[in-house]
């Protein structure tokens, strides 16, 4: 049985990201090795695509128009757990730098495109849970370590 490896729905190709695109990779290879569960956890949580744009801060997730939006993305980082949890998931892989599935990184929450340390909402919420977790950029370590295991 191929591992199971929870995937930002955005990375897949679908239309989701906040402003009604998305941010599709090339899956070919981890297909090879693994069955892929796509999760959207800001639209699991409510929010409509597309959406006003947000970011962290601290503990809070705040919309550019200056709602808390909050409650939302805690919803959907449940959801994408129970979904882990139901399909026996054991990594994730996430949107970098995003407030819900940002891994290493995130947006520092002044809408200033800058770059700060930090995790997404869902991502903390997997972490938790004991999930391995990476984002787009390292697609080619989590091959790695699916082929290691095969071996």
């Amino acid at each position: 049985m191929k591992p199971r490896i929870l995937i930002s729905l955005c990375l897949t190709g679908a239309a989701c990201r906040y402003d009604g695109r998305d941010n599709g990779v090339d899956l070919g290879a981890l297909t090879e090795r693994a069955e892929l569960i796509p999760v959207c956890p800001e639209q699991l949580g409510g929010l409509p695509t597309p959406r006003v744009p947000a970011e962290r801060r601290g503990d809070r997730v705040v919309a550019r128009d200056g709602r808390d939006v909050t409650a939302a993305f805690l919803r959907g980082a449940e959801q994408a757990a129970l979904l882990a949890a139901r399909f026996g998931a054991r990594y994730a892989l996430l949107k970098a730098r995003s407030p819900s599935c940002g891994v290493h990184e995130i947006y520092d929450g002044r809408f200033s495109g800058a770059i700060i340390p930090g995790m997404g909402v869902a991502a903390g919420r997997l972490k938790d849970m004991g999930l391995a977790l990476y984002d787009e950029r390292h697609i080619d370590d989590l091959i790695e370590k699916l082929d290691g295991e095969d071996g």
